[in-house]
């Protein structure tokens, strides 16, 4: 099972002097997270969430995924508005068209994700997600002016076989399946990119955006869920009547999904939407390896070959961020920025 979070974002700087100035703003109120933090915090608790709710949905039988994710976005919201209350964080204001853009686009994409893997193969969908880093790349290039090393895009290459030799199973097409599959990929690469890039137009930090528009997110998926859980299995979270473990096990989900939802926001702002999409691969190899380990799952060598691939190519791709920092920082190229950093001037 699985449950995706919104992960986004909005447009580009209008001019150059713009965009030096609002990244500059973003930088300062982004300061009090740090990289490393928001990586680790994003690693161990996805991790965490995707074994609650395997648990939830697996052995417990909760079916309305999507309204439970719209939960997840109205609990977040709610607890960013304490924490901005009790003084962690200020409120900033934000321009309500963009942002309610932004929110629909995020839900559309979490919407479109649980249908895609509704009406597909697992193992089509495992495709699906596997081209999300390709397709950012090549929209980056495209749209945003980005450039990538060609060590970068070979650690990418790398990463992608590993995970795919892990993940990729039995693969059946259908023309509805292919549709929703295609439109939640570019959904999804689209939003986290804007991620970034909102951050930097606005000049505001990950937690001030997530403020601003998880509310949107909230009503948008409390509107989708009941059409899309019904496509996908009956569900009607109405007419749902669940045990007290159950709702206490949905509860901690909840819980979790608000460090999942910070940490991604702080991810895309720190680093970058493929950076995120890599740790997103590192989550999976690790649920993968928690099976093997703790739960018991059957050992499949062509899935250990798999995630020692999948792994070669994580290290690679961290090799190769920190050589093209290294060259970007360096005074023989003052203009140029990292393949996977901010924008190029």
């Amino acid at each position: 099972s699985r449950v995706t979070m919104a992960e986004t974002s909005a447009s580009d700087a209008a001019d150059a002097s713009k965009r030096a100035a609002s990244a500059t703003a973003a930088e300062d109120t982004n300061a009090g997270v740090s990289a490393a933090f928001a990586l680790t915090l994003s690693v161990f608790s996805s991790v965490s969430l995707v074994i609650v709710n395997k648990h939830l949905i697996s052995i417990l039988g909760f079916r309305e995924v999507t309204f439970l994710t719209a939960m997840h976005m109205v609990m977040t919201a709610l607890a960013l508005r304490v924490f901005a209350k009790l003084g962690y964080f200020e409120r900033k204001h934000v321009a309500r068209g963009e942002v309610a853009k932004f929110g629909v686009l995020n839900s559309a994409s979490i919407a479109l994700l649980n249908l895609s893997l509704g009406f597909n193969s697992v193992g089509f969908y495992q495709m699906t997600k596997l081209s999300i880093i390709p397709v950012t790349v090549m929209i980056q290039m495209a749209h945003f002016n980005k450039k990538f090393s060609h060590r970068v895009k070979g650690s990418l290459a790398i990463l992608l076989v590993g995970v795919g030799a892990s993940t990729v199973t039995d693969v059946q097409l259908n023309a509805l399946g292919c549709a929703l599959g295609a439109l939640s990929v570019i959904t999804t690469a689209i939003g986290q990119i804007l991620t970034g890039s909102l951050q930097t137009k606005l000049g505001v930090s990950s937690t001030q955006l997530l403020c601003a528009s998880a509310p949107w997110m909230a009503v948008t998926l409390l509107i989708l869920a009941p059409p899309v859980d019904d496509a996908l299995n009956g569900g009607n979270i109405l007419d749902a009547r669940y045990d007290a473990r159950t709702l206490a096990t949905a509860a901690v989900s909840c819980l979790l999904a608000i460090l999942v939802n910070f940490a991604t926001f702080a991810v895309i702002g720190k680093c970058s939407a493929v950076t995120y999409q890599v740790v997103g691969h590192l989550k999976t190899m690790l649920v993968l390896a928690f099976g093997f380990v703790v739960v018991g799952d059957p050992i499949v060598w062509s899935n250990v070959l798999g995630l020692a691939v999948a792994l070669a190519g994580m290290v690679l791709y961290a090799k190769a961020e920190m050589l093209d920092r290294a060259a970007a920082a360096s005074p023989q190229h003052p203009s140029t920025k990292s393949s996977i950093g901010d924008e190029e001037s």
